[in-house]
């Protein structure tokens, strides 16, 4: 049997949990602090496998084993590792208090509503994309991922930094940071986690499921859903369909170039996503973010023209989606500066027949596997007399990209 202690928060490893164990796998700061038997292995937790097989070596002698870990070893923690090794059954868990709910408890905030994101040990984009879009993120932190790096990532974000370090100890500290503060420190290695929250929205209200909220109940929204200008806004038809090939989610990066009302933008974002909207008129801006605004989201809306502004848009980071709308003569450079960064996919939308083949070769010109479509529809009107006749659209052309694995520089995406 393998005993597993949640420590670190706060409460000490009671003696009679480590009274016979033959080997004591943990942290270095949980070793020293822990009522160790004389005479028992102690294995430092650093690489993953060496402690694995050592715990693997002392079941097969028949020993006892004890894992000290932080808080919650079931909540990101080596639990899953060792249910995956050896069997679930074979585990003796007891559980502690989690990073995240004493940080929680530390600013009086409750976390029933709240993302957990971990950067320990992965890529920051996730995280960074994950606090764009939620206004109460927790964030699992770690060498190269921390305090710093995150809030040099958010500079720009209306967030408060929430940064736990040391929790439970006579270090402790939790202290409230802006971004930009956060980014010009030095944090050291004792942060337990950051949380990210917007504090207007922190509270929320009354949940009945944890963690991220649901998705919309629809998407695709009608026009009238959207302030616009002149009707200049992508029909729910072609966003449909933009949609479903820019596969937005929670942790995504998407870009709207040319976002003109922002409907594109605005459905990505209700659906998970981190979006930066660009748009070349100062008045489209503003409708953007009235747009945003009106759905509940976060929208980034950058002033500005394509391709120029595109460069070192939202650097280091690149976007996973791209959507492209309208079709002036700058359309293909446009394109292939997206093309260039996606990680994923480049969505355009076009009305004009004459731009469909320099769009479909900055595609692929850039790597990706270009498919496309013209959508044409009719929607049903009314007439005179209790009659509906069919009243047809304006056609738009659909092109999209996909970057297939393993072809942007041997990375699998």
């Amino acid at each position: 049997m393998i005993t597993v202690v949640g420590t670190g928060t706060g409460a000490p490893v009671p003696p009679d949990v480590l009274a016979g164990a033959r080997l004591v796998v943990g942290g270095r700061r949980h070793l020293e602090s822990a009522p160790v038997p004389a005479g028992a292995e102690q294995v430092v937790l650093g690489p993953l496998a060496p402690a694995m097989d050592a715990v693997e070596r002392q079941l097969g002698e028949g020993g006892r084993v004890v894992v000290l870990a932080s808080g919650d070893p079931g909540f990101f923690g080596i639990v899953r590792a060792l249910a995956e090794r050896f069997g679930a059954e074979r585990l003796d868990v007891r559980a502690g208090v989690s990073s995240v709910a004493a940080a929680f408890a530390r600013v009086g905030l409750p976390w029933d509503d709240a993302v957990v994101v971990s950067a320990h040990g992965r890529a920051l984009r996730t995280a960074v994309n994950v606090c764009r879009a939620r206004p109460k993120v927790a964030v699992l932190t770690g060498p190269g991922s921390g305090p710093a790096e995150l809030g040099a990532a958010l500079r720009s974000e209306p967030r408060v930094l929430v940064v736990a370090s040391a929790l439970g100890s006579a270090e402790e500290r939790v202290e409230r940071v802006t971004p930009a503060e956060a980014a010009a420190r030095d944090w050291g290695d004792a942060v337990s986690v950051v949380l990210c929250l917007d504090e207007a929205r922190a509270l929320g209200g009354v949940r009945t499921v944890a963690g991220a909220p649901a998705g919309p109940a629809g998407w695709a929204l009608e026009e009238s859903a959207f302030a616009h200008r002149d009707s200049m806004i992508t029909k729910f038809e072609v966003r449909a369909l933009a949609l479903a090939r820019l596969g937005p989610r929670l942790g995504d990066l998407v870009w709207d170039v040319g976002a003109g009302s922002g409907s594109v933008a605005v459905e990505c974002a209700r659906l998970g996503a981190a979006v930066t909207a660009v748009e070349k008129t100062r008045d489209g801006v503003e409708r953007i973010r009235a747009n945003a605004a009106a759905h509940g989201v976060d929208v980034r809306a950058v002033h500005g023209s394509a391709p120029g502004v595109l460069d070192g848009l939202d650097s280091p980071h690149d976007p996973d989606a791209v959507f492209v709308g309208g079709g002036g003569r700058d359309l293909p450079a446009v394109v292939t500066a997206c093309a260039r960064r996606a990680r994923r996919t480049v969505v355009v939308a076009m009305a004009a027949l004459d731009r469909v083949p320099a769009a479909r070769e900055a595609l692929t010109g850039a790597g990706l596997d270009c498919d496309g479509v013209l959508l044409q529809s009719s929607r049903l009107a009314p007439l005179p007399g209790d009659v509906t006749r069919l009243a047809a659209a304006n056609p738009v052309f659909l092109l999209w990209g996909v970057r297939t694995p393993f072809s942007r520089e041997g990375v699998a995406l």
